[in-house]
């Protein structure tokens, strides 16, 4: 085989996978990295993970999901947080619960209880209430300028960390 020929070959070949990689990753996943402890325990500081684009196609965002999105305040930066409040609902924190519509929320996934009270925010009909996990180290939509997530900003739903990798890959 010529040289012309296996050059080629490989040329077409990392084409291909460029585009693939491409197509992926507008249409598909999104990555990120989580540069803040706003997430703890459930994700930690400087871990990589992959959202899943195409699991709100059919479907809206559900009370509990943590997703990745683009930051109200600045688009060019994506976050990611927990869904807490749905369109159309109220919520409010006091004595460090967390309530919608008046009713209590059962939240096992948090660090630690909120110190300051804040609310009531009434969620917009097109919009998602955000919060972190680790809730008095976390700038989510209790201070943001702009409170609500549209839910067009939403780019995915987080399916997993990739690095550092897992303890059961390595």
């Amino acid at each position: 085989m010529d040289w012309k020929k296996e050059a080629k070959e490989w040329i077409s070949a990392l084409v291909v996978a460029v585009v693939v990689g491409i197509l992926l990753t507008q249409f598909v996943i999104v990555s990120a990295v989580v540069p803040t402890g706003s997430m703890q325990d459930t994700i930690q500081p400087g871990d990589r993970i992959i959202g899943w684009r195409l699991n709100y196609l059919f479907s809206d965002p559900q009370r509990g999901d943590v997703v990745i999105f683009k930051y109200p305040d600045d688009e060019t930066q994506l976050f990611v947080k927990r869904v807490i409040g749905l369109p159309g609902e109220t919520v409010e924190i006091v004595d460090g619960v967390t309530y919608i519509n008046g009713t209590p929320l059962e939240e096992d996934y948090i660090k630690e209880e909120p110190l300051e009270d804040s609310g009531p925010f009434t969620v917009p009909e097109d919009s998602y209430f955000m919060m972190g996990d680790n809730r008095n180290h976390s700038a989510d939509s209790r201070f943001w300028n702009n409170t609500y997530v549209k839910e067009n900003k939403i780019l995915g739903k987080v399916l997993f960390r990739y690095w550092p990798m897992p303890a059961w890959l390595a």
